[in-house]
Order: C-alpha cells, then structure tokens, then sequence
C-alpha cells in the first residue's frame, strides 16, 4: 500500500501474563509469531511529532517497511510502502508532503521499539478482524519501557464486531482502552513525559467539517485525555493527573450537552450518567487537593494551621485512593470502550429522518456559531445574581461560564477572528468566581472531615479568612462579567 488508507484500530494494554489469556478467549484462527523491530525516524526539532505524524521503518519476517501514520486514535490516515536498503525513502509521497527537502534529510532515528508478535486474522460477525498480541519494549536513549498491548485492526467491513469483540475479550482479561500508538510512548520516554499528565490538547477543527464530525473529533479528544491519565493514576497517585481527567470527563460531559441535538440517542443518557459517576469518585480527592492548597497559602501568611494539615492529608489519602480505585476498575474499563463505540457508531449517526441528517451534515462552524450564542446568552442572564448573596446561583454561573469556555475553545479554530482575548475574559471571570466558591466547598469539607479541638479551631480560622477574602473576589467577578458582555464574540461574524 504506497497510498493513503484508514487504518482503523483498538489499542489496549494488559499485562505480560494476559496476552495468552486473550489468544485463547478470541476466534480461532492460525496464529503466527515473529519479532518486529520497529526504529522511529523525526527531525531533531520534532517536526512530525507537532504535526501528529509518526514515521518508522518495521523489519520482520524478512521485510523492511516504511509507515506513515498521521492523527491520533481510532482512525489513522496511513501510508505504507517496502523499502530496499538501510534508509528511508524520502520520496514518499504523504512525507513529502509533511516536511520540506531540506526537512526530510535531517531526518533522524529518535528510538526503537522491539516486540515479539503474536498475530490472527479471522472473520467475526461479518467482519474481518486481525489481533495482534504484542510484548517487548521501548528503548529511547538508555531509558526502556515495557510493551504489553493487544490490537484489533479492521480489515474489512463494519467496525461494530469489532467492539463487540473487543467487549468479548475484555471480559477474559483486564484491558485498558490507549489511544496512544507505541510512537507516542516511544516520544513520552524520549522526553521524560511518558508518565506526565495528559493536558488538554485541542481537537483539530478545521473549516468542512460537519457538526457529527466535529463532535467526533472533541470526544476523541477528551476520551484520550481521560484514558492516558487513568494509565498515570494505575502507576502512581498524581494530583495533577486526577485533575486533568476531572478536566476531561467535564469537556465530554460538555460536548455532549452542547450537541445534544445531534447526538442524543438512547445510548447519550447512559454514558453521560457513566461520565458522571467517573467524576464522583474523583471529586472528593481535587476539592481536598485544592483546599491544602488554599491552606497552605493562608498558613505561609500568617495563620497556624499545623493541627489542621494532618487531618486534610489523611482524609486526602482516602479519597486520592477512592479514585485511583476507580479508573482501575471494570467499570472503568467499560466505560471508555463503551463511549468510544458510541461515539464511533452510535444509533445517533443515522437515526432519525431528513430533520437530524440536516443537523448532522450542518457545517461545523454554522453549529458552533449557534451553540456558543446559546452558551453566551445563558452565562449573561445570571449576570445580576454575580453581584448577589445567594453562593449556589453565583457557582451556577461559574459552571455556565466552564461550559462556555470549554466550547469556545474546542471550536476556536473554526473562526478567523482572533479567539484568545474572549476565551481570556471568561477564564478571568471563572477564577473570580471560583474564588468565591472555594469558600462554600470549605465550609461543606470542614463539615465532612468532623473535626475536633485545635484542628476545628485552625479550620474555623481559615474559613473567617476566606469569608473576609469574598467581598473582593465577588466584586471582581461583577467587573469581570461586565467585561465580558461588552466584548465582541469572535463567533459574530457568522
């Protein structure tokens, strides 16, 4: 294949000891073996790797390949061609359109990954399905790192049997849903982010697309962002990898809500609800990581907190180990497989008459337009209860400004109008606004924590100092929001 193709796969990582387990649960099928080493080429700038392209040469059963594969997850633009010889081919077409001449000869090895391979083809359900169980390892530099992963790759047909398999063999053993090929591993162990928290990367939108289409590529998004972070939480407790897939359940919470003429079919409500409880088990552990936070702040200021601390670090060790629990879970596990399918074929892809295919094939920007005015107009009426008493209608707005924020920034890139000064103003208004929360979600921890004696004493200093910090933040809120309305949304001229 020297032209471009999708290849469209499931990517899920086990242990050692579940490979065999898994070859066993599968349709029956001859299974061949053979040891893949794989070296990873880019520029020493990391050209590919900014453009989401990955490119190596595979040497196996007597063969050298070239590979490129461009985007991430699911479904990857790829190009593939024999090569004769120890280099690269630079002619390839889809590399020479990613990188320029100059470019390409500065093309350098960057790591390797080697693996012993444990290959099926068969057909299930109509489909044709190949598994590959790989193990071995990554080696970049004098790091390594363990490869222990089953694939599915489509080969023919529709993609449902192969979730349906996937579900199938999820049973027999504990698989992780990754949307991360070994090229991003490789990267991650280059450059010491391999077990870093996944951040927020913006989806790519771009101008053709449709509003489905959008929608497909936010949760992509954000169902990568939850899945690499559940992998750092299953190694190691991390503060900032907890909050990073709070982040990410909220953005895909987020983007089903905002398309929910679009996707709303009668799987929406149970993966929302999914998404839900996923976040349940991790609130607990931010709201205690953002209150020692908080306390440490005013204790550098001069209040004695000491009695309080290890009251909080117990009480934030069970919660932190409520959460690791739950994205170590089947239910887990389920989850991601579950929305991945749903947002890869979900009834809501063509259900429905003419009506829903007319919001389905609108232009991604036309929606975005309209679903951004909506969010606008939503988070300005509560605009007089900023100034107000009451602290549940004022964290109302705050959540009114997240979902505003978490939608123009996934479709920012839709519009020529610069977007970063309005994205700014909504942030400025949501810390304002968080500040102001952060003493109701106190008080409500200082409640659960039942405290007693000089720890009551020290939590009560702290809530007096927030109470007296209050007038301020909501003062500068009301400015914040008065700011906002008076700016031009960079969405106007659609």
């Amino acid at each position: 294949m020297s032209a471009g193709e999708d290849e469209i796969e499931l990517k899920f990582l086990c242990e050692p000891a579940d490979l065999a387990v898994v070859l066993a649960a599968a349709p029956p099928g001859e299974t061949s073996e053979k040891t893949l080493v794989s070296t990873y080429y880019d520029t020493s700038q990391g050209d590919l790797r900014r453009a989401r392209i990955s490119l190596r040469i595979r040497e196996g059963g007597g063969k050298r390949v070239q590979t490129l594969k461009r985007g991430d997850g699911f479904a990857r633009e790829e190009h593939e061609v024999k090569v004769e010889g120890p280099g690269l081919d630079l002619d390839l077409p889809a590399l020479k359109e990613a990188l320029t001449s100059t470019k390409r000869k500065t093309l350098r090895p960057i790591f390797t990954v080697t693996v012993l391979r444990r290959q099926r083809t068969f057909d299930h359900g109509g489909a044709t399905i190949e598994l590959a169980a790989d193990e071995g390892e990554v080696q970049a530099g004098d790091r390594t790192r363990r490869v222990s992963e089953v694939e599915l790759e489509l080969k023919a047909g529709d993609c449902r049997p192969m979730f349906d398999l996937a579900r199938r063999l999820s049973k027999s053993a504990p698989l992780y849903l990754s949307f991360d090929g070994k090229a991003s591993q490789g990267q991650g162990l280059l450059d010491g982010t391999d077990r870093a928290a996944r951040r927020h990367d913006k989806a790519p939108l771009s101008r053709g697309l449709t509003a489905a289409g959008a929608f497909q590529a936010i949760a992509r998004n954000a169902l990568s962002q939850i899945a690499a972070n559940g992998v750092v939480l299953r190694e190691a407790d991390s503060v900032e990898a907890l909050h990073q897939l709070r982040v990410a359940v909220r953005r895909l919470r987020s983007a089903v809500a905002a398309f929910k003429n679009v996707v709303d079919d009668e799987a929406a409500e149970d993966i929302v609800m999914e998404l839900k409880w996923l976040a349940g088990a991790c609130d607990e552990a931010r709201d205690l990581d953002v209150f020692a936070e908080d306390a440490a702040k005013f204790d550098a200021d001069g209040l004695d907190l000491a009695a309080l601390a290890p009251v909080v670090e117990a009480a934030r060790a069970r919660a932190h180990a409520k959460a690791c629990a739950a994205v170590a879970s089947g239910r887990f596990r389920e989850l991601v497989l579950d929305a991945t399918a749903w947002v890869e074929t979900g009834a809501w892809l063509h259900q429905g008459g003419k009506a829903s295919a007319k919001r389905r094939d609108m232009p991604a920007e036309k929606f975005a337009a309209k679903a951004l005015g909506k969010r606008l107009r939503a988070l300005l009426k509560s605009a007089p209860d900023i100034r107000g008493a009451d602290d549940t209608a004022r964290h109302a707005a705050r959540i009114a400004g997240k979902k505003l924020r978490y939608a123009a920034e996934a479709f920012a890139s839709l519009f020529d109008a610069d977007a970063k000064p309005f994205i700014g103003a909504i942030k400025l208004l949501q810390d304002e606004l968080g500040a102001a929360n952060d003493v109701a979600v106190a008080a409500g921890l200082i409640e659960r924590l039942r405290l007693k004696g000089a720890g009551l004493a020290a939590a009560r200093q702290l809530l007096a100092a927030r109470e007296a910090a209050k007038p301020k933040a909501v003062k500068a809120a009301g400015k914040a929001m008065d700011r906002l309305a008076a700016m031009r949304p960079f969405w106007a001229a659609i």
